[in-house]
């Protein structure tokens, strides 16, 4: 087996990170949760410490990688076939428990196959994902204004986050760490009309000239009016304005209006992903 397993980011970043970053737009999900656990530590994401997984074939040079940060579903890189092939052997030879996995289409479905076929586990497509790519900021004439999160917000940002996951989870998560750590480095903002906040936008760090624009949230009494396109816009023009040369976002294929929202914006679609769950039939967190 060629699959080498730890929980120490620093080694993992080390031995993967340029692998990833040499990416960045395909991996998004993995440098930016990558970058986080380098900030925050390997428990960022929950109690239990993250597991990082890197491949490398005989040749030598590190050409497939994961991250798992339970209970949420293991993110895979770009890989070919045979470290699809391998890591299945891998998990299951060690009997890790695996909630789901998040990838590109084509390395998803692959995966969920092998999967099944090694463990006799059933798999259930929870989300059908899309990734756009941004061309140019579309202004969007809406009135309000766009500012920064600050801690004074904390309390409106948690209760927004919860409302979000409610609609499309089963529970909500503790998004408290990850709140702060956002405020500090300034990667949430509000739209506000007449001084009353009416959407959330958020930008990821800067990984490899990367920035992945996320959450977008507007509240129901607030929707139908474009703030939260205008949010969405005004933290995509943050990002360039920062220095990004790539700046993306995902939309969930099942919501139309989020991906009326990009597009309205300026981004282009790129590549389809999936999140697929395994065993339980409940969506991954």
């Amino acid at each position: 087996m060629d699959w080498a397993t730890t929980s120490d980011v620093a080694r993992f970043d080390a031995i993967a990170g340029g692998f990833l970053r040499s990416r960045p737009v395909e991996n998004t999900v993995l440098v930016t949760v990558l970058e986080a656990l380098r900030a925050r530590g390997a428990a960022a994401y929950g109690d239990t410490p993250a597991v990082l997984g890197s491949w490398l074939p005989a040749a030598g040079c590190v050409s497939g990688a994961f991250v798992h940060t339970p209970p949420f579903p293991m993110l895979l890189s770009l890989m070919p076939r045979q470290g699809v092939r391998e890591l299945v052997q891998a998990l299951k030879t060690e009997g890790r428990p695996l909630p789901g996995v998040t990838a590109r289409r084509e390395i998803a479905e692959d995966f969920a196959t092998r999967w099944r076929a090694a463990t006799g586990t059933d798999s259930t497509v929870w989300e059908r994902r899309r990734l756009y790519r941004l061309d140019r900021v579309r202004p969007v004439p809406v009135p309000g204004r766009s500012r920064p999160a600050v801690p004074a917000d904390r309390d409106l940002l948690l209760g927004w986050y919860h409302s979000a996951e409610r609609e499309i989870r089963e529970r909500p998560g503790d998004h408290g760490a990850a709140v702060d750590d956002r405020i500090g480095y300034g990667g949430l903002a509000l739209w506000e009309k007449d001084g009353v906040p009416v959407a959330l936008a958020g930008r990821t760090r800067m990984v490899a000239g990367m920035v992945r624009i996320a959450p977008i949230y507007t509240p129901p009494e607030h929707r139908g009016h474009g703030y939260g396109a205008a949010a969405a816009a005004a933290v995509s023009r943050a990002a360039v304005d920062a220095g990004a040369k790539e700046v993306v976002v995902f939309a969930d294929l099942a919501n139309p209006a989020g991906v009326a929202v990009h597009q309205r914006v300026g981004y282009q679609p790129l590549d389809d992903y999936l999140v697929i769950s395994f065993g339980s039939g409940r969506r991954p967190r």
